[in-house]
């Protein structure tokens, strides 16, 4: 097994990328526990993973509360006493409402930005006081090149997330603390992702613009990530790695 005995943290992992994820993490010997504000969603994830003889368990977070994440390194170290791998997955679309909403732009920096921020200072703490760990923070190929149908917020929220990636890694190799970034391309639309979801010529039309024409699914994001959270990527920091179907190769 690749996490044998590895206790890690996968936020937004109720649904989409963060449950499949959670699903491969605890297949391969992790205790998972799964982060979300979507308690009921959440906790079917840790059920069923437990039901299938693996380790979980549910901790209602909403990534961009910073007393929310001192509460969950309480909850870790009097529990585990250590944190082996930090996912930040959770966040939101970039195609829902009004594309020039400012009050929108706000709430994406809190959740895909602020959370990043949020999630590497507890994982940090944490890791620097034992031998080390992995950050994973979940970026998008929107941070790589430029994309025509999403909110500014999108694009820079995910760009600050690239950064801070390569920043943190920097600062903290020394510590043994590996940072990397992954960059999904087209995947199913997320449930804040309403014109994807609502507007089917729309959605058609974007998948044309990604060179495998098809797109993404959750478990080829999940594997990659699983590589950068284990042992084998243990000389890889502050690397982003593209998992989009071609599209930033254009």
């Amino acid at each position: 097994m690749r996490l044998k005995n590895k206790i890690s943290v996968i936020t937004g992992a109720a649904n989409g990328m963060g449950a499949a994820e959670a699903n491969l993490f605890a297949q391969q010997g992790s205790h998972v526990i799964i982060c979300d504000i979507l308690d009921d969603d959440g906790t079917n994830v840790a059920n069923q993973i437990n039901e299938s003889n693996y380790s979980a368990e549910y901790y209602h977070l909403d990534v961009s509360q910073e007393d929310q994440w001192q509460n969950l390194k309480h909850h870790i170290m009097d529990k585990f006493g250590r944190l082996d791998i930090l996912v930040n997955n959770a966040g939101l679309s970039g195609t829902s409402g009004d594309l020039t909403s400012t009050d929108y732009y706000d709430e994406l920096n809190e959740i895909n930005a602020k959370s990043v921020y949020l999630g590497m200072k507890t994982a940090i703490s944490i890791m620097e006081n034992q031998n080390g760990g992995s950050i994973v923070n979940i970026s998008s190929m929107a941070a790589l090149v430029g994309v025509d149908y999403v909110h500014l917020g999108y694009t820079g929220s995910k760009g600050a997330v690239r950064m801070m990636t390569k920043a943190a890694a920097v600062q903290y190799a020394d510590k043994s603390i590996r940072i990397n970034s992954v960059h999904p391309g087209m995947m199913p639309p997320m449930a804040t992702a309403k014109r994807l979801i609502n507007d089917p010529k729309f959605f058609d039309s974007v998948i044309k613009t990604v060179p495998m024409e098809r797109v993404g699914k959750v478990e080829e994001v999940a594997n990659a990530v699983l590589f950068l959270a284990s042992d084998e990527a243990s000389y890889i920091t502050g690397i982003e790695l593209p998992v989009d179907g071609g599209s930033t190769a254009k």
